[in-house]
């Protein structure tokens, strides 16, 4: 969601961009139909530096307790990018000033430099197919991990595992929400051998992983 201040809409969707790409200096580049309150509010401050605030909220792409894994925001100046979009539609450019992400990690700044060198996770664009084929597929497996986590794991047995549900991956490990009784839930962390390239390397990982819980 686009944030601009000043700016009131009558429906929040109207402030959220139908795409979105970040150019090589790092400035995010934003979609919005023509005639959107957030186009015209940047084409009538062409010359003024226009404020503006992306704000991103991450959910989990499978149905888990405390869904959202985090929010990111890119706080920045906006312009106008003629002949960049198709008819009817106008490029928005953000120009990064500075970015912050609150997630499954913690809260952490992001300096513009770092953000604009940074490289997209090479799972990222799987990483919801593959969450929910763990999920609806490998049900039994992603419980037998329970069997890493100690003395939070219980004994093991069966009657005792708890529910697990496959919260996130990426190249360096996979992150799972084990539900306790009620609502009570916790997650674990559990990194690969080696970071992981491509979907079958994280195969492989996954199936050292699912050997190691069933040892």
């Amino acid at each position: 969601m686009l944030l601009v201040p000043g700016l009131s809409v009558i429906h929040p969707d109207q402030l959220m961009p139908d795409s979105r790409s970040i150019g090589p200096e790092g400035d995010l580049f934003l979609g919005f139909p023509s005639g959107s309150p957030v186009v015209r509010a940047a084409t009538r401050a062409q010359g003024d530096e226009l404020t503006a605030v992306l704000e991103i909220t991450d959910v989990a792409p499978v149905s888990v307790p405390h869904r959202i894994r985090g929010r990111a925001r890119v706080a920045g100046w906006l312009t106008a990018v003629p002949g960049l979009a198709q008819p009817g539609r106008t490029m928005l450019r953000l120009e990064t000033g500075e970015a912050s992400v609150d997630d499954l990690w913690g809260f952490e700044e992001v300096e513009p430099e770092d953000f604009r060198d940074a490289v997209a996770d090479p799972l990222v664009a799987h990483e919801a197919e593959l969450l929910q084929h763990l999920h609806a597929t490998h049900s039994e497996q992603m419980a037998s991990l329970s069997a890493l986590l100690g003395d939070r794991g219980e004994c093991g047995c069966a009657e005792h595992r708890l529910d697990a549900v496959p919260v996130s991956v990426d190249r360096f490990g996979l992150r799972v929400r084990f539900v306790e009784d009620g609502d009570a839930c916790f997650d674990a962390r559990f990194e690969f051998p080696d970071p992981v390239r491509d979907i079958g390397e994280l195969r492989r990982a996954m199936h050292i992983l699912f050997e190691a819980a069933a040892c």
